[in-house]
């Protein structure tokens, strides 16, 4: 039972700290460096008061950082509390508008002490989990950038090179990287031959069926098409040359992240489990994995790992007023992985097929669909990994009636 409830707000270079005791007592208040010499100083105004850690709850706004990773490491109970939610207790406290990180340190305490027992506990995650979710992460931005640069390359392409595009439809392919980075302009794209354009394919990424798909992409590019003055061609050609250089060292950076990532994976205890789990490869299944992290004990149950992920919906409900609304206030890089998740599953399982069809003949849209078979899924993974069994599609659906056998 804690005896102690402290108030932290985080900034770049500093910390806020607001300490009072089971009756509201404000007993210290002080703001800390960021480092060594914070954790050290918030040690020492703790020690003044003869607790044991275990006996301390500390409420922030995030739940990660090194501050908070010492403090979780030192055994303090920390639980952490979405801005916004800091916002609206504030406006508990006093509606005046002010604001400060002191004051805001001061409420996080209030909550810690009045409303702690409703806010989920911090675990810390396992070194190999929290670097799978670094570098999913980062295979996932990097991924994200490189569509955002080559949607600057489809730009610019159709302006005054449409017969790329229409030799290689797929920005993201390897000959759309190989062959544009060869031919930036008409006039060059025009001049490549069978063995070029064959040569540029293997340098985009391409292994194998060059001879046919050489030849059809030589045929789009010597077909008539309008021209641009030569001018405007060499300067959107040196543009687009520019481009597809950022575009093709992304996607070097991508695929190396992609390996480290799978020796990371491969590594983990549960990786055998979330594989098992039709949808989940290398890259989705890191990204749940990491998301969810391993803490014993940081999911009471199912419904607990779904309303975290945001996959589980809301309902308000007032008189005769009842709506059932999907959860905007969400991890949404974990959000994003479900729903991909989900749509990957529904031609590969079955039973997550029919669930998927039922919904959509009660008149949910895709979307909406989707989200109830995400919701479903986080389900049957938090079964998964908290007996330690792999997936299983006739225990996953059995239940269901109509599930092909």
């Amino acid at each position: 039972m804690p005896v102690l409830y402290v108030g932290h707000d985080w900034a770049e270079t500093h910390h806020d700290v607001h300490i009072e005791d089971v009756a509201g007592t404000c007993l210290s208040k002080a703001r800390v460096p960021e480092g060594v010499a914070g954790v050290g100083q918030f040690l020492d105004l703790i020690a003044e008061h003869d607790v044991d850690p275990a006996e301390v709850l500390i409420a922030t706004e995030t739940d990660r950082g090194l501050f908070v990773t010492a403090l979780i490491s030192a055994g303090f109970e920390v639980i952490a509390l979405n801005p916004m939610a800091t916002a609206r207790y504030r406006e508990r406290i006093s509606n005046s508008g002010a604001k400060s990180d002191a004051g805001d340190a001061k409420t996080l305490a209030s909550v810690a002490r009045l409303d702690g027992h409703n806010h989920r506990r911090v675990l810390g995650d396992s070194g190999l989990v929290s670097a799978i979710k670094i570098t999913a992460r980062a295979h996932q931005s990097l991924v994200w950038g490189r569509n955002r640069q080559l949607n600057q390359v489809r730009s610019a392409l159709r302006e005054f090179y449409p017969a790329a595009l229409e030799a290689c439809p797929v920005l993201a392919h390897s000959d759309f990287l190989g062959v544009i980075s060869a031919a930036p302009t008409p006039t060059t794209g025009r001049k490549l031959s069978l063995s070029q354009i064959k040569a540029a394919m293997r340098n985009g990424g391409r292994k194998r069926g060059f001879d046919m798909r050489a030849q059809q992409i030589q045929e789009v590019l010597r077909s008539d098409q309008l021209a641009a003055p030569t001018q405007v061609e060499l300067a959107m050609g040196s543009l687009v040359e520019a481009l597809m250089a950022v575009a093709v060292e992304l996607t070097a950076q991508i695929q190396r992240i992609e390996a480290e990532l799978a020796t990371l994976f491969d590594a983990h205890g549960d990786a055998e489990i979330v594989r098992s789990i039709p949808g989940l490869g290398t890259k989705l299944g890191s990204r749940v994995l990491g998301e969810f992290g391993d803490a014993d004990g940081r999911y009471a149950d199912a419904r607990a790992r779904r309303n975290y992920a945001g996959t589980s919906p809301i309902t308000r409900a007032s008189g005769r007023s009842h709506v059932v609304l999907a959860r905007h206030a969400r991890n949404l890089r974990l959000a994003d992985a479900c729903y991909q998740w989900a749509f990957v599953t529904i031609t590969a399982s079955p039973g997550a097929r029919i669930y998927y069809d039922e919904k959509r003949a009660k008149g949910d849209s895709h979307s909406k669909a989707l989200r109830a078979l995400s919701n479903r899924l986080v389900g049957i993974l938090h079964g998964c990994l908290a007996h330690q069994v792999p997936y299983d599609e006739e225990t996953a659906w059995a239940h269901r009636q109509n599930v092909a056998a």
